[in-house]
């Protein structure tokens, strides 16, 4: 999908599936192109991505009709206006608390390339554009979208305000840094995170938002958070599912020719 069909999808709320590639090399492209992934998401707050390898990854996906979604360092309208110079179509702000943050972000994703303080004042509703403006807006920016990670108690709490600005396609769970946030490190399946994730869920839909989280604890638990309306299905990372399929495979081997299996490291999940 390009990012014009992926808005459209979330909008309708349907499922669009993608998943965490950190790999650069160039056979990656052509591999991923026969998976039936919509997009793929790019991390750029905890990979080390200069801004030419970033845009070389966003240009060859967009060329294979996979909408790149880039999460960007921080929650910086700067970040989102590079990663989108760079190809994105849609943009992930890390760690997003206030409903302040999300309407700087969409000053920098729905309004580029209006800067400074006519952009503040259009945003505070200080200044309306014209109708001439306002189509050029929407024509320039067809098929930009942002999501915000939801990884905080803070979060959850602002989460009506967050969810209601009109121009916010949906949000995404940040699993890792929101049950350290909930005082249950690593818990994924305790109480206390899978009804912050439920809530969050059916917030999101009465809202009419999308809404996904990068985990992979279980395919089963992706699956029962689909089922309650999560409509993002971002599923694993490419290292994540190689070092998981290699080592089962290998070990099937081991097992049919009567060899110890490899008692290496479980399964890791992505977050």
């Amino acid at each position: 999908m390009n990012g014009e069909q992926l808005v459209a999808c979330m909008e309708k709320g349907e499922r669009i599936y993608g998943t965490m590639m950190s790999s650069t090399v160039p056979t990656w492209f052509s591999a991923i192109s026969t998976v039936g992934l919509d997009f793929v998401f790019i991390d750029t707050e905890h990979m080390p991505l200069d801004r030419g390898m970033l845009s070389f990854l966003c240009h060859n996906y967009n060329a294979l009709g996979i909408a790149p979604l880039v999460r960007i360092p921080s929650p910086d309208p700067f970040e989102a206006c590079k990663a989108l110079d760079a190809g994105a179509c849609g943009i992930l702000a890390p760690y997003i608390e206030t409903p302040e943050q999300v309407r700087q972000l969409i000053g920098a994703v729905k309004y580029r390339p209006l800067k400074g303080n006519r952009l503040q004042r259009v945003l505070s509703g200080d200044a309306v554009l014209s109708k001439k403006e306002s189509d050029y807006f929407k024509s320039h920016n067809s098929g930009r979208f942002l999501l915000v990670n939801i990884e905080s108690s803070e979060a959850i709490n602002n989460l009506d305000s967050i969810l209601e600005i009109p121009e916010l396609s949906g949000v995404v769970i940040g699993p890792h840094d929101l049950s350290i946030n909930l005082g249950v490190p690593e818990e994924y399946t305790c109480k206390i995170f899978t009804e912050a994730v439920s809530l969050i869920i059916r917030k999101a839909l009465e809202y009419k938002k999308s809404v996904g989280n990068h985990f992979s604890f279980g395919i089963e638990q992706e699956i029962g958070w689909a089922k309650e309306g999560m409509n993002i299905i971002l599923h694993s990372i490419d290292y994540i599912a190689f070092m998981n399929t290699m080592r089962d495979e290998l070990n099937f081997i081991r097992k049919s020719l009567g060899e110890p299996l490899f008692a290496g490291a479980a399964a890791l999940s992505a977050e």
